[in-house]
């Protein structure tokens, strides 16, 4: 066995690095999302034994929505990944590429088992740039494959050892083929099918077999005219121990599954649901489908579930010749490579075998799988495919005349499919740019159509992504997601009616409820969320909450499995449905009971804590916020929340804490300006002013026209002495807000005693009353312009009407009795009382009695009256600190 050398390596890692590098530009798409962006499994805070008790896509095996999909090895790969670049795509690609590149190398030591060095190079050349396999090279959950693949093709060159050079069996090459074989199970379950691969190398390649000995020897055996050849005796004896280890492998994997397979619905897979015949004539025309994807790999497909490919319903179907043609060239070489024992024939077998044996699982011929056809699980086929074209390539090349010819279409061919795999990567770009590139080769799969109305959904282009999903409905009138999308979109759109009616069909398409038989066995769970959805939608009308509520136990009823129950009480939704219907304790006892079915939902504490909340129960909030945080420390909501309730608390001793989680929180939402305003409104707590204006600022950055953080900037400015500085913020304030009397109060306060600019401040405080004439500080306020201007008369007026606004209180009877005594005075004197009054007087009185709300910002730093403030100065200050409060808690304004 001639060896690889390392100008073929290069070559080889060269020509797939050359087709694949545009892939590291690309994003998680499709299937990406769900097994890497959603999989809990790749988080460091998540145990590695979780890796091998959930499956692919990190649910556990044992609940009914699993996918049944157990690839522990190829999970494990992903959490190295998010450990050194988290959720960087370029590293997950990267890492795909490299791989790819590891199995042409293998695969190029296997081809020089049966093959010369010139097909055999032309064979893992032209696996290399084979356009098939974009998407399990380009897509990052196509890794699966790949490992598989890796562990598969070293299983069997282990294996190929195993026979020494006097035909005496070498066990520790079988005992390594055991542990590859495992290893590549545990990557992807085809992997195990390696086992029938040495099986078929064994017989008729090592022992060189061909079927008519078999049938010879065994008819000698039978007849008893002879026993079992020694070379046969040691060829099963090596097969009985690979059988029973693949049976122990499928015990062990039927165990992991709980002996349940996965539930598909007629939408992954129609024929699947069908009856016969049209079942076993459409699952057998899907092989030459397969092979034609082989053969001219021109129109390539994301998704070929649903309409993809219709039925096959008749045996008139003219498909039916496809099938026909297929079997009978399968047929063909079949009979070619076990009928004769020369190089040719063992060369056929064992790429048959690769083509087969590694398909069977995915061929839908013996069990139904989730998909109608996938390009990926082509991967390991697509080697068998290659060795059979390198080994026409090498019989037509010997020939003289067609020697060129021959190497003119290798090359061609080579160039067309390393180009159609560059340009294909480019379809892997975005879910935009991959649905899209898919309706161009087949527009029947309602699926796609709903996919692209997903991609415009999350770039919140809701009125295109409204007419793909409109147009799924056409394509596929049954499909329940589909009316389910476009409800959800009307309801983007505010068009409650409309959303409404759909949510309607796409409840009335759901199957009834049969007594004693699963609902999930003939509907994806996930449908069911129509009435979640309905409900949702229903709710925002109060009159209709008792109907919102029954659509929820209608749906909780129909599935009353743990994994449906917790995630129905995991609804986020603000508020929930019992929060609005003023249910706490049923909301309570509904998560608690959730939380006695799944401990370690981080959602379920949350959401718990939100029903503390709103039953007055901080502390108990604040427990269940830590529950869910020690189970996902970067949980968004809780961080916040959690720091919120903190911070209102009031108690310094919480502070600390408070900013650690706000900080967190900005790290995990760097774009959100509430996590600013409040890290600023901690640091005003703690007197540490560059800290909160910098906080604030980047608040404002963030969120033009944000009214706390404008409003208790300038506050912040304010108290710090630097009045100047607070009026272009409180101008700002104003521009976004005109009637935000607070910020008015505040400017026309630093108008009056900063600026001195009476008519300003007049403006300010006259602007408040024509927006509210019964505010009694803006009213108040303007008889202390009044007063500074030395209109006595008119400030006695003034002080008469707020007097009459507010009779209780006793400061503005004060006042009045202040301005009455001086003009009582004035008039003694002589003195005209419009035109008098000392200035110096008139500004002691007013620093004297300065009305409530002048100096708001200067009580928020003193926060408590001292010995020297006079009895009305205290009532002024506990007034101001409870608007103060009241700013703090609308903070989200």
């Amino acid at each position: 066995m001639a060896v690889v050398s390392w100008k073929e390596i290069l070559l080889l890692t060269g020509l797939v690095v050359g087709c694949y590098w545009n892939s590291l530009s690309c994003g998680f798409v499709f299937d990406d999302v769900s097994a890497i962006l959603d999989n809990k499994d790749l988080r460091p805070t998540t145990p590695i034994r979780n890796l091998f008790l959930n499956d692919f896509w990190g649910t556990p095996m044992a609940e009914e929505r699993s996918h049944k999909s157990y690839r522990p090895l190829t999970v494990l790969t992903f959490r190295l990944n998010y450990l050194f670049s988290e959720l960087s795509a370029a590293s997950y690609h990267l890492l795909n590429v490299v791989l790819h590149a590891v199995v042409c190398v293998l695969f190029l030591r296997v081809c020089r088992l049966f093959l010369d060095k010139t097909s055999s190079l032309v064979a893992a050349l032209l696996f290399a740039v084979h356009p098939i396999h974009t998407e399990a090279v380009t897509g990052v959950v196509g890794r699966a494959e790949l490992l598989s693949s890796i562990f598969l093709l070293a299983a069997f060159l282990a294996y190929t050892k195993s026979t020494s050079a006097d035909r005496s069996i070498v066990w520790a090459p079988i005992a390594l083929t055991v542990v590859l074989v495992a290893a590549a199970t545990l990557c992807k379950e085809q992997g195990i099918t390696v086992v029938g691969i040495c099986c078929v190398h064994e017989v008729f390649v090592a022992q060189g077999f061909t079927l008519p000995m078999l049938l010879h020897t065994m008819r000698q055996v039978l007849q008893g005219k002879d026993g079992f050849p020694y070379a046969v005796l040691q060829t099963l004896l090596k097969l009985i121990v690979l059988v029973i280890s693949t049976l122990l492998l499928v015990i062990v994997r039927v165990q992991v599954i709980q002996s349940q397979l996965p539930v598909f619905t007629r939408f992954d897979n129609p024929a699947a649901v069908s009856s016969t015949p049209t079942r076993q004539l459409t699952f057998n025309y899907l092989l030459p489908v397969n092979a034609w994807l082989l053969l001219n790999p021109s129109e390539l497909c994301c998704d070929w579930t649903m309409g993809t490919i219709p039925l096959v319903e008749s045996l008139l179907d003219l498909r039916n010749l496809a099938t026909l043609v297929f079997y009978t060239f399968l047929g063909l070489l079949a009979y070619h490579s076990l009928r004769y024992r020369h190089s040719s024939a063992r060369t056929v077998i064992m790429a048959l075998s690769l083509i087969v044996l590694p398909f069977i699982p995915a061929s839908n011929l013996f069990f139904p799988v989730g998909f109608v056809v996938a390009e990926r699980v082509l991967y390991v086929p697509s080697m068998g495919f290659c060795v059979l074209v390198a080994h026409g390539f090498r019989i037509v090349s010997h020939k003289g005349q067609l020697k060129k010819i021959s190497w003119l279409m290798i090359g061609v061919l080579l160039t067309t499919h390393a180009v159609k795999t560059f340009n294909r990567n480019w379809d892997w770009e975005s879910e935009y740019t991959l649905f899209t590139s898919a309706l161009k080769v087949n527009k029947n799969n309602a699926k796609l159509w709903n996919n692209v109305g997903h991609a415009l959904e999350n770039q919140h282009n809701y009125a295109r992504a409204l007419r793909y999903f409109l147009q799924a409905t056409r394509v596929q009138p049954d499909d329940i997601g589909a009316h389910m999308n476009v409800g959800r979109t009307y309801k983007n759109l505010n068009k409650s009616r409309e959303a409404e009616e759909a949510y309607l069909v796409a409840k009335s398409l759901m199957p009834q409820v049969i007594p004693g038989k699963k609902y999930a066995t003939r509907v994806a769970p996930n449908h069911l969320n129509v009435y979640i959805n309905l409900a949702n939608l229903i709710r925002a009308n109060d009159s209709r909450l008792e109907e919102a509520d029954q659509l929820y136990r209608q749906a909780i009823s129909m599935r009353r499995d743990p994994e449906f129950l917790t995630s129905r009480a995991n609804r986020t939704e603000t508020p929930p449905l019992l929060l609005k219907m003023n249910k706490l304790t049923e909301a309570r006892d509904a998560y608690l009971r959730a939380l006695e079915l799944d401990r370690a939902n981080a959602d379920l504490w949350y959401n718990l804590a939100i029903v503390n909340i709103e039953m007055k129960d901080p502390s108990e909030a604040l427990k269940n916020f830590n529950h869910a945080l020690e189970l996902s420390p970067r949980h968004k909501l809780a961080l916040f929340n959690s720091a919120l309730l903190m911070q209102e608390s009031g108690e310094p001793k919480f502070w600390p804490e408070a900013n650690r989680r706000f900080l967190a929180y900005v790290e995990e939402e760097p774009d959100d300006a509430n996590g600013y305003f409040n890290l600023g409104m901690l640091a005003m707590d703690a007197n540490e002013n560059a800290a909160a204006e910098r906080w604030m600022r980047k608040a404002i950055s963030l969120q033009a026209g944000f009214r706390s953080a404008l409003f208790n900037l300038a506050l912040l400015y304010s108290q710090s002495g630097r009045e100047v500085d607070a009026l272009p913020v409180l101008d700002e304030l104003l521009r976004h807000h005109p009637e935000h009397i607070k910020g008015l109060i505040l400017k026309g306060d630093i108008l009056m005693n900063h600026k001195k600019d009476t008519r300003g401040a007049k403006a300010c405080f006259e602007r408040i009353l024509r927006m509210d004439p019964a505010n009694v500080q803006g009213k108040h306020n303007l008889c202390v312009v009044y007063f500074e201007e030395r209109d006595l008369p008119r400030a006695e007026r003034c002080l008469e009407e707020t007097l009459a606004l507010a009779p209780n209180e006793e400061y503005v009877r004060r006042h009045l009795s202040i301005v009455r005594s001086k003009m009582a005075a004035m008039s003694a004197a002589g003195q005209p009382i419009v035109a008098a009054a000392a200035a110096e007087g008139a500004a002691a009185a007013a620093e004297e009695e300065r009305p409530e709300g002048a100096k708001e910002h200067d009580q928020r730093t003193k926060g408590k009256s001292t010995k020297d403030i006079k009895d009305i100065e205290e009532k002024r200050a506990a007034a101001l600190k409870r608007l103060e409060e009241i700013e703090r808690i609308l903070s989200g304004d």
